[in-house]
């Protein structure tokens, strides 16, 4: 008995649907995604051979330029309540009066460069107005008055229990004194441990770095 051939039929797909919801969610990444700001102080990290990436969630960066000035950056994209746990901290040990909207406004700052005194003002200043290269930095030449002691300490109260790390970003024309009053604060908080952020330089010929990758390719 002869098979019945059934007759072929063109399929005709409409992708009007897909390419609408591949616009939405696109749309939605934009929209959700919190972009980096530029750094306003321009630092010139020394070389290094070592590639490490660095964490970007539950961290501290303590940045200091060629002139040693200290700047203080919370590194903290998916729990804004980070932000208000040091501010709020800061407020209330150095008794500077700020606002709820004042601290409020303390996440929107990349960068903090100044000493108490003048943070209320900095936390009212528009953030377009803001300039970093024009502030004194943190305090901390002075052992009795190393501000930055109190904005490690507050950050380790507000990530307790949580893992935290954090980033040194000197730059290479600095001097030893910034370094050592960043690294005052910093055990002053028994916080022993942290990253130096560098520039990635090649392997120089002959190193033994460069005899490992060698036998790695091999």
């Amino acid at each position: 008995m002869p098979s019945v051939k059934m007759p072929r039929k063109s399929t005709v797909v409409d992708m009007t649907p897909f390419v609408d919801v591949s616009f939405l969610i696109l749309t939605f990444f934009i929209m959700a995604t919190k972009f980096k700001p530029p750094e306003s102080v321009d630092i010139k990290t020394p070389g290094s051979v070592l590639s490490q990436e660095l964490p970007t969630h539950n961290a501290v960066m303590i940045s200091f330029d060629s002139s040693n000035r200290v700047f203080f950056t919370v590194l903290s994209e998916k729990d804004d309540s980070k932000y208000e746990a040091i501010i709020t901290n800061i407020n209330t040990t150095q008794n500077l009066g700020l606002s709820d909207a004042e601290m409020k406004q303390f996440k929107k700052v990349y960068m903090t460069g100044v000493p108490f005194a003048n943070l209320k003002e900095l936390l009212n200043t528009p953030e377009k107005d803001q300039k970093p290269s024009e502030w004194p930095g943190i305090p901390y030449a002075d052992s009795t008055n190393n501000q930055l002691e109190w904005w490690v300490r507050a950050a380790k109260e507000a990530f307790q229990g949580e893992k935290l790390d954090f980033l040194i970003k000197g730059d290479g024309h600095s001097k030893y004194p910034a370094f050592a009053g960043v690294m005052d604060a910093l055990k002053k908080n028994d916080q022993l441990k942290y990253h130096l952020v560098t520039s990635l330089e090649g392997i120089p010929n002959g190193s033994e770095l460069d005899r490992l990758e060698a036998r790695k390719k091999q």
